[in-house]
């Protein structure tokens, strides 16, 4: 288990905002803050999660320590730790357990975990979101979903936080001790899709594209059919 603290509660309206009161209230330190139920979840771009309770509701309150242009490689860090929570929960001959640009993790082709991160321009501290379905999982998403349980792994929310907190940890030191460029590469090593067409959502307009690989910031680099290079900041992506 992690040293890095952290508060357990039965529930709250969301662990990011509760992270985020901490830092209002200039109550700041490293910090993991878990529940089992939220009431008033969020995913990206303001999009509402689905919070049932026995799940994993989990945020970690950081300083990067790191420039502002540095502190989205830290979603690719949470996305390894969350991978590596999962599949250590899962029986021999579980489907893989892949990534997905920019902030899921599936089984297969089905999302079992999503993460968010949020913070302030020109402020040191950092709140990734993280949660994952342990026992239960939304019907009629546009990504399909699963959970832990769903396929055939463990139900016990603590052990699933244990080993996403050790796992975060591990990345997270890898990230301060040699760069985004060991992030980038086991990142792409468990990368959903990578060679495979996708279609991309920006705010404005949709194309679909052969996904060849992340730049060294970790946008999403798609081979359009004319012969277009796409790099993609940010945006939804389908995989086809």
């Amino acid at each position: 288990m992690t040293a890095v603290a952290c508060e357990v509660h039965d529930s709250l309206d969301s662990t990011s905002a509760e992270a985020r009161r901490r830092v209002s209230a200039g109550a700041f330190q490293d910090l993991w803050i878990v529940a089992r139920r939220q009431t008033s979840g969020r995913g990206r771009r303001g999009r509402a999660w689905v919070s049932d309770s026995d799940n994993l509701y989990a945020s970690r309150l950081i300083d990067p320590a790191c420039p502002s242009a540095r502190v989205a490689e830290l979603s690719f860090v949470a996305a390894l730790a969350a991978r590596d929570a999962v599949r250590a929960q899962l029986p021999p001959g579980a489907p893989p357990v892949t990534c997905k640009w920019p902030n899921d993790v599936l089984i297969g082709r089905r999302k079992v975990a999503g993460l968010l991160l949020e913070g302030e321009g020109g402020s040191r501290w950092v709140v990734v979101g993280i949660g994952i379905n342990v026992t239960d999982f939304p019907d009629g998403m546009e990504t399909p979903a699963t959970s832990l349980v769903a396929q055939g792994g463990t139900a016990d929310v603590e052990a699933v936080f244990g080993a996403l907190a050790d796992a975060f940890e591990q990345w997270l030191t890898v990230w301060r001790t040699s760069g985004f460029a060991a992030i980038r590469a086991a990142w792409r090593d468990a990368a959903s899709g990578l060679g495979e067409k996708v279609r991309v959502r920006l705010e404005t307009r949709e194309f679909e594209g052969i996904f060849r690989d992340l730049d060294p910031s970790g946008a999403l680099i798609v081979d359009c059919a004319d012969g277009r290079e796409e790099r993609v900041a940010a945006g939804d992506v389908f995989l086809l």
